[in-house]
């Protein structure tokens, strides 16, 4: 089974991002990704971001991740 988390840009150098999930920062490659902006939301699997998310799918997203860790 895959998973894919949604994660908020928090800078890019080149290519790469740092990108915030649930408090966490790690690396992630941007390259997939048509002009990434700090702020924004993603889709990150296996290190690679494979979609921008809006700020009302992100928010129901974690949510749901959210909903899921207390179970």
């Amino acid at each position: 089974m895959c998973l894919a988390v949604p994660a908020r840009i928090e800078s890019i150098t080149g290519e790469t991002g740092e990108v915030s999930i649930g408090g966490n920062r790690l690396k992630a490659n941007l390259s997939l990704i048509e002009d990434p902006k700090v702020g924004e939301y993603v889709l990150v699997h296996a290190g690679f971001a494979i979609a921008k998310y809006s700020p009302e799918e992100a928010a129901e997203s974690l949510a749901e991740w959210a909903r899921l860790k207390e179970s």
